[in-house]
């Protein structure tokens, strides 16, 4: 198991199925996984899968597990609550390979653009830029608006990546999961993480 674990932000954006997936391929190549859904979540999980997602973080734990099908002997997940600020996460002392958040609302790339931390995701995801440690953005929003391409700017000149849920073709999808996989591919290869089984382009 890779010791120093990667954060996991999931945010109320539409697309859980961008976070299940990635988790699933993490704890499937063994990597610890600290995860923190914002507020937001709840309501989405809700929404788009009619599904209640349990609050108390070691119920969470399971509940995550269940949906991307993954076992306890593969990886380590630890969950927390997105209003616990005091959690090992939110502080920069907390080594980490980095922080993904998968899918990330305009909402959240506003209050990160503007340096706020109201939860623990985004002081989480503050703690990453201030440490000069990767922070990887995929945000699910279409059109952007002005608004939204300069708080994206702000974040890419601090130094986040951003990677937008957008797949490509060329590998020759042929189900929802290849064109969601092929995004999660390229968000984790800005960490340097290889663990999701796609066609990668060879050239002519």
């Amino acid at each position: 198991m890779i010791d120093r674990p990667l954060i996991l932000g999931i945010t109320g954006a539409s697309g859980l199925i961008y976070a299940v997936r990635a988790l699933k391929f993490l704890l499937q190549a063994n990597y610890a996984i600290e995860l923190v859904a914002s507020k937001a979540v709840y309501m989405v999980w809700q929404s788009e899968q009619a599904i209640r997602m349990p609050a108390e973080p070691l119920q969470q734990e399971q509940f995550w597990r269940q949906q991307a099908e993954i076992d306890d002997q593969h990886g380590k997940l630890t969950c927390h609550s997105w209003s616990d600020v005091g959690a090992s996460i939110a502080s920069g002392s907390f080594r980490t390979l980095g922080m993904l958040v998968i899918p990330c609302s305009m909402s959240t790339v506003a209050k990160l653009a503007a340096g706020l931390s109201s939860d623990l995701l985004e002081r989480a995801a503050d703690v990453q830029l201030k440490e000069g440690r990767k922070l990887v953005l995929v945000p699910r929003e279409t059109p952007f608006s002005l608004i939204h391409l300069r708080n994206l700017t702000t974040l890419a000149e601090a130094g986040a990546r951003i990677v937008p849920a957008i797949p490509a073709w060329y590998h020759n999808p042929q189900t929802i999961d290849d064109l969601v996989d092929f995004v999660i591919a390229r968000a984790l290869d800005q960490l340097d993480i290889d663990c999701v089984p796609i066609n990668r382009w060879q050239g002519h």
